[in-house]
């Protein structure tokens, strides 16, 4: 044990040597202030990765030299584009697509965490129709037009019911591009305003900007070009330092684990964990800059059994929430769960990670900040009349939410399994799209499996689907979430609690089955209706939810089917049998309504149940 100790020691101080020198001038040890990759000159803050180590570049400015000798950008989404040319002076670049097709990749582009920004702060959302019939006056994406059909993309903002979109069907969107991406669809045009490097590039050639130190500050600083020979000194010296430095971070980790591995069981599979995410897109932060974030945590939101939340700031335009998890005795596994699930995951109505703080065993995320809270707010209820948000706009969330639900069982490399959908865990943002939120009880599996394998119940009381109860009603499946959903949006409309229905409630009649007892017309309309088209929305909806809350698994929709009824217009959807039927009512309904009715009239979607 002695000799370890000594060992350990020795290596933190070779450790320290070697840092503070790294730190005196590193940027000087870089191999060449420039290089090229085909006619391209590539250099501070840009680097080629490969050729150059991570000195010569700022961080998020690193490109790749492909065997065609084009330098490629890659951009959040992810999005790898060519680099047509940098202006260093005016600290712009000009990227394009190989395939002169922009709107086919940057659907789920994102700045935010790039160092990156659009060269003007006039941006639009766009929505793109495939139309049969050539129409007048809308933008054309000819790149994803045929010859059998011509593609338009319509600002957002505007009224569809005022557009000439007959013959036309809507096949994504497109948020926060400019407009000029229109003129020419196949090149981007950017800017960085941060390292400031345009004063030292005004200098002329005999100056280059480079980092200061290497400190966590990343200063940057002008530095006279150096002699070739010089250079070269420096490159075997900067070999010789890394060399070294990654033998003492081997001894180190050799070290942690030995001694520590029954104390930190749970941090060493959090570290492991991480070390294979560093590619992802969420940043790691210290508990300091948490700290700094935060405010020294001035500001709380809320408290949970899973931690606290408070309100921080990463700059003075970009407000985040984050979550302080509580200590548990556990190995880590909610929080492994909700990075590795968020990382993984860009939609709009899914919350987005900013980034993520496993500091000993200090652990945080960090969210983007919501101020209008959650769907909880704003349930349509007699007592909260005056936060209603009208049946038109609550429709469109609950839509949002299934888009969002969908997304998570089809549109993820594996699928993500949520396992807790409920009011309070549906935030809002500003213009009230809702973003599905929480995952530390999420569980991933392959798309093609039907199964998931589960040892205890997860999820909140009312919101939790029967075969997640007991296994007498089958295996449990994504449509757990399903029924999940369908009891959100039954909430939704009567504006009534699942959870203290359930709990002190239980001799009165059940909550579902007096949304189906309306839907007979056998007990009185108690919904807040102000007009005819409300009634046409509540009943659609009362319907939806029904059918997403059968007692077995098979014979509910899929999010996909949901997603259908919910865009359609609901005159023709069925009432679905009443599972929760106590008095023995509804059986005649129940005999005169097949089980799959529910698909007559849309597109039939085969699952493997």
């Amino acid at each position: 044990m002695e000799t370890s100790t000594a060992n350990f020691s020795f290596s933190v101080c070779l450790l320290l040597i070697l840092g503070l020198s790294q730190a005196i001038g590193s940027w000087k040890s870089c191999p060449g202030p420039e290089t090229t990759c085909g006619t391209l000159p590539v250099r501070f803050p840009f680097r080629i990765k490969g050729r150059q180590p991570e000195q010569c570049g700022y961080p998020g400015f690193a490109l790749e030299c492909s065997s065609t000798n084009h330098s490629v950008l890659e951009l959040p989404g992810p999005l790898k584009l060519n680099v047509k040319n940098i202006d260093y002076r005016s600290q712009t670049i000009e990227l394009y697509d190989p395939s002169e097709c922009l709107f086919r990749h940057v659907r789920n582009l994102t700045l935010l965490s790039s160092p990156f920004h659009f060269t003007t702060h006039y941006l639009y959302n766009y929505t793109f129709f495939n139309c049969s019939i050539p129409k007048d006056g809308q933008l054309i994406s000819m790149c994803l037009s045929s010859s059998t059909y011509q593609v338009y993309a319509v600002d957002s903002d505007d009224e569809i019911a005022d557009l000439p979109l007959l013959f036309c069907r809507k096949t994504f969107n497109i948020s926060s591009i400019p407009y000029d991406i229109f003129h020419n669809d196949a090149t981007l045009n950017l800017m960085w305003s941060h390292p400031k490097c345009s004063h030292c590039e005004s200098k002329g050639t005999r100056y280059r900007c480079g980092f200061k130190n290497m400190n966590t500050s990343y200063e940057t600083a002008c530095f006279e070009v150096r002699h070739t020979g010089q250079s070269n000194k420096f490159v075997i010296t900067g070999s010789v330092l890394g060399l070294l430095l990654l033998v003492v971070a081997l001894f180190a980790i050799d070290y942690i684990y030995n001694s520590y591995k029954s104390q930190k069981e749970s941090q060493a599979i959090i570290e492991k964990f991480l070390k294979d995410y560093t590619a992802l897109n969420p940043t790691r932060y210290s508990y300091a800059e948490i700290k700094r974030i935060t405010n020294q945590f001035e500001d709380k939101l809320g408290e949970g059994s899973f931690g606290t939340v408070f309100k921080g700031n990463i700059s003075s335009q970009f407000e985040v929430a984050v979550k302080i998890l509580a200590n548990s005795e556990g190995n880590g596994e909610e929080f492994i769960t909700e990075v590795g699930t968020m990382g993984k995951v860009h939609h709009v109505n899914i919350i987005r990670l900013v980034g993520f703080c496993a500091d000993g065993f200090r652990r945080a995320l960090v969210y983007e900040y919501l101020p209008k809270g959650s769907l909880q707010n704003f349930i349509n209820s007699p007592d909260n009349s005056q936060n209603f948000l009208g049946w038109k706009r609550l429709q469109e969330i609950v839509l949002g939410i299934a888009k969002g639900i969908e997304y998570l069982h089809q549109g993820c490399e594996q699928r993500i399994l949520h396992f807790d959908i409920k009011p309070h865990n549906v935030l809002i943002d500003n213009d009230f799209t809702p973003k599905i939120c929480d995952f530390g009880l999420a569980k991933l599996c392959s798309k093609d499996q039907s199964i998931v394998s589960m040892t205890n119940a997860r999820g909140t009381l009312g919101y939790i689907a029967p075969e997640v109860f007991s296994r007498n009603f089958g295996n449990v499946s994504h449509k757990a979430d399903v029924y999940s959903f369908g009891m959100l949006l039954l909430e939704v409309i009567g504006g009534r609690r699942i959870t203290r229905d359930t709990k002190e409630n239980a001799t009165q009649i059940y909550y579902p089955e007096w949304i189906y007892n309306i839907l007979e017309e056998r007990e009185d309309m108690r919904i807040h209706i102000e007009e005819e088209g409300d009634a046409k929305i509540a009943k659609k909806l009362g319907i939806v939810g029904l059918w997403c809350i059968q007692w077995h698994a098979m014979d509910r929709p899929s999010m996909q089917v949901v997603v259908q009824m919910l865009e359609g217009q609901g005159d023709k959807l069925p009432v679905p049998p009443n599972p929760f039927d106590s008095e023995g009512t509804s059986i005649r309904k129940r005999a005169s309504v097949p089980t799959r009715s529910l698909m007559q009239g849309l597109e039939i979607i085969q699952e493997v149940e």
